[in-house]
């Protein structure tokens, strides 16, 4: 048996995950049989799962109660909020976002599911893929998970059958691939029982493939942001008059010719900073501080970029909104508009369409966005921001709209239309 530890400081790659599926699937109960059958549970916590289970009935502890944390969701049974676990093994650490599965918390995937290098979907074996399942696929595909899990659970209630997995997997794929998900691996398991989750399934030889946490050690992170173009969104002015940030994207290296936008104001890399140790070059996901020499006076909301790979300066955006707020939002609403570390003040200009997360279809509609919704609308920005398509640049390609009468999130954005 894998062991896990709870000791989140260990180096290691981090992955970050997200779970997703209809209600009744068994995420809580998959994330709660993972983390027990590797031995995370302190048993403080063990003990008071046992316990509530217990007053509820059960024979066994309830597993899903290990990540079902507010009282709400434990009375009710199901799961309203994104819950998040940090756990680790000798190879990989891990940030997992556990998500509701109703259609009203749509909503809360795109929460968990917007930093994801791995999206979990789950599907019940008798049910297969429903239409819930294309939503959460669905909104996958539209932030650019690069990898996503098929979790085939219960497959104790249809025998373990191998021809069932096969049809769900078919059709999964088919999806997945209509959606333009670049990897998928499809997993048949038991997550109230335990098969395929930690150890390997005895009851289903015909599958050869790794356990689920087998997989979540081996998937590949190699995503390459360094080929893309450098995008460094300034943070901090230092007192040295260093620009302190994160690289979203490239790399930065002594001598480089950037510019400085918006304005596009040539510069050349003089300086590099990590942890206040000189470094001749940086790479995506670093934080770091630069000093330039030309560029004149740069700010927070800055962003330093490649010379040659320059993104779009523009006072207008055509972005597609997964609207998160209760309150309605239609064309002509005043917002303030983050873009990294610059914040604008704008205009819903108007509203395009609605997309349908189950059919895929756009439909045009200039209503007001009500919460879950997902549209594709026009802002007009009193001052320009430079931004790239969110298929291109993920980092440099979402912002989020923000109630400027009391700094309530609204939607978050991302920079271009949805799978188009």
């Amino acid at each position: 048996m894998t062991t896990l530890s709870l000791d989140t400081t260990r180096d290691g790659e981090l992955l970050r995950l997200a779970t997703a599926g209809s209600v009744d699937d068994g995420k809580s109960t998959l994330v709660g049989r993972l983390l027990y059958d590797s031995k995370s549970v302190l048993a403080d916590q063990l003990e008071a799962v046992e316990s509530a289970s217990r007053a509820r009935g059960y024979g066994q502890a309830d597993l899903a109660l290990l990540t079902d944390g507010l009282r709400a969701e434990r009375e009710q049974g199901i799961t309203i909020d994104v819950a998040y676990r940090y756990f680790a093994t000798g190879n990989r650490r891990f940030i997992l976002a556990d998500t509701p599965g109703h259609v009203q918390y749509t909503r809360n995937m795109v929460t968990g599911a917007s930093t994801a290098h791995l999206a979990v979907i789950l599907v019940d074996a008798r049910h297969g893929v429903v239409t819930q399942t294309r939503r959460h696929t669905a909104v996958a595909a539209l932030l650019r998970t690069p990898h996503v899990v098929l979790a085939v659970n219960k497959m104790d209630l249809v025998g373990f059958a191998e021809d069932r997995f096969a049809e769900i997997d078919d059709e999964f794929r088919r999806l997945a691939g209509s959606l333009g998900v670049p990897d998928v691996r499809s997993i048949p398991l038991s997550a109230l029982r335990g098969d395929n989750v930690v150890d390997a399934s005895t009851e289903m030889p015909w599958y050869t493939g790794p356990t689920f946490l087998e997989h979540l050690e081996r998937v590949d992170l190699d995503e390459d942001l360094t080929a893309l173009p450098a995008r460094l969104p300034v943070q901090y002015v230092l007192p040295d008059g260093s620009l302190a940030g994160q690289l979203v994207a490239g790399q930065l290296r002594l001598g480089q010719q950037v510019l400085v936008t918006p304005g596009g104001r040539p510069a050349v890399v003089t300086a590099l900073q990590r942890l206040g140790t000189p470094i001749e070059n940086a790479r995506a996901g670093m934080s770091v501080s630069v000093k330039l020499d030309g560029a004149g006076e740069v700010g927070r909301g800055d962003m330093i970029v490649a010379a040659d790979r320059i993104p779009t300066t523009t006072r207008q955006v055509t972005a597609t909104l997964c609207h998160v707020a209760e309150r309605r939002l239609g064309a002509g609403a005043r917002v303030l508009v983050q873009h990294q570390t610059r914040v604008v003040e704008g205009t819903v200009a108007s509203i395009v369409d609605r997309l349908d997360l189950a059919t895929l279809e756009h439909t045009p509609n200039s209503d007001p966005l009500v919460v879950n919704d997902i549209a594709t609308v026009v802002l007009d920005l009193d001052e320009p921001i430079a931004a790239d398509p969110y298929r291109l640049i993920r980092g440099t390609g979402s912002l989020l709209l923000i109630d400027p009468a009391d700094g309530a999130t609204l939607s978050a954005g991302l920079v271009g239309p949805a799978f188009r």
